[in-house]
């Protein structure tokens, strides 16, 4: 690899996940994943509470600031922007719902800086039903606002299992290349088949803890199985699959919603959330990554968080267009058009118009 760094700008950088993985240099259940040619040199998010979580873990700090107030000229010139922006106006199908209040325009915020600093990169992610809000006119306005910054643009539904995350969940991963860049944009194919999905006993050291606070009181077991039959109740993970979608309200979790839960003893019917730690995990945060913040704010960073591993894959795909080799043994799909003119949805059939995924209903980076 060339020996000078690449200059990243992460903006709802959040406690850091899409950071870490852009970065690289961890070792994750056992696999090491290389330093990627990356340096954050401005990472910004408005949660306090995130930042200090961040600043706790990367050498270069986080500044808590409201992004629709930096003014993107002052910061230094990057190569790359990164950024989950938020997505709480796009949570329902419903086409009357209002999807121009000031939170729907936070995706303006990436355009903004694409104007500023005009990087050769920028990666962005976000969740799974924004693909399917008002039949597919929100993702073909947002990617059509990218193109006309002078990026090429492509998105697709990466399903983080896949790469070796214990987790089903599914982002959608939106790449733009400044078209003057002599590169053709692949993303990474999947490593992983169903047979070889990494299983939650990869994580999960116990099911039985000493600590009493992260079980469920007898009598919210009683609720749960007196409740409607048309109720999600007591999802229990099977520890030799990957576990459902880690959310960013486990410490509200309820027996009843729609959160993963750990069955610890199926006669005395005891359950338990996760830990934190155990979450973290789950979203492919190696040990040595802390969480100095109480119980609530860590497990609403890791709900919110990009998985770190799946990040380093979609982060090394783009090293071509730098000039770096990729990865000789990652496999890269066929570059699609997947921009204003047309809309492929990957995997989305089991979810009608007038359904709304679990992951639209709060609050998810």
């Amino acid at each position: 690899m060339k020996e000078s760094s690449l200059k990243v700008a992460s903006l709802f950088c959040g406690c850091g996940g899409s950071d870490l993985g852009t970065i690289g240099g961890f070792t994750y259940l056992g696999k090491d994943y290389a330093r990627l040619p990356f340096d954050i040199v401005y990472a910004a998010d408005f949660d306090a509470k995130a930042v200090e979580t961040y600043n706790h873990n990367f050498e270069h700090p986080a500044v808590c600031a409201d992004v629709t107030k930096v003014d993107f000229e002052k910061i230094p010139d990057v190569d790359m922007i990164i950024g989950g922006f938020p997505c709480q106006s796009f949570s329902t199908v419903n086409p009357t719902k209002d999807t121009n209040d000031d939170r729907a325009h936070l995706y303006k915020q990436i355009v903004r800086i694409l104007h500023a600093k005009k990087p050769k990169v920028f990666i962005c992610e976000n969740v799974k039903g924004l693909l399917l809000l008002q039949h597919g006119a929100i993702i073909r306005k947002i990617a059509k606002e990218f193109e006309d910054e002078g990026y090429v643009v492509q998105y697709r539904l990466i399903k983080a299992v896949e790469f070796g995350v214990p987790q089903r969940r599914e982002r959608v991963i939106i790449v733009g290349i400044r078209k003057d860049v002599a590169f053709t944009y692949h993303f990474p194919a999947p490593l992983l088949s169903p047979s070889d999905y990494v299983p939650l006993k990869r994580v999960i050291d116990k099911l039985e803890l000493d600590n009493p606070k992260y079980y469920f009181s007898q009598k919210a077991v009683e609720g749960m199985k007196n409740a409607k039959n048309n109720m999600k109740r007591g999802l229990w993970q099977d520890l030799n699959g990957p576990c459902l979608t880690i959310t960013s309200h486990l410490a509200k979790t309820s027996i009843n919603s729609r959160d993963p839960v750990l069955l610890v003893d199926p006669e005395k019917e005891i359950y338990r959330r996760f830990t934190p730690r155990e979450a973290a995990r789950i979203q492919s945060f190696p040990d040595n990554f802390e969480f100095p913040v109480s119980d609530p704010y860590a497990y609403r960073q890791i709900g919110n968080a990009v998985p770190p591993v799946m990040m380093w894959y979609v982060a090394s795909s783009v090293l071509g267009a730098f000039g770096y080799q990729t990865d000789t043994e990652v496999e890269y799909l066929p570059a699609t058009n997947h921009t204003v003119k047309q809309l492929e949805l990957w995997d989305l059939e089991e979810f009608t118009m007038t359904e709304v995924p679990e992951e639209l209903e709060m609050s998810v980076v």
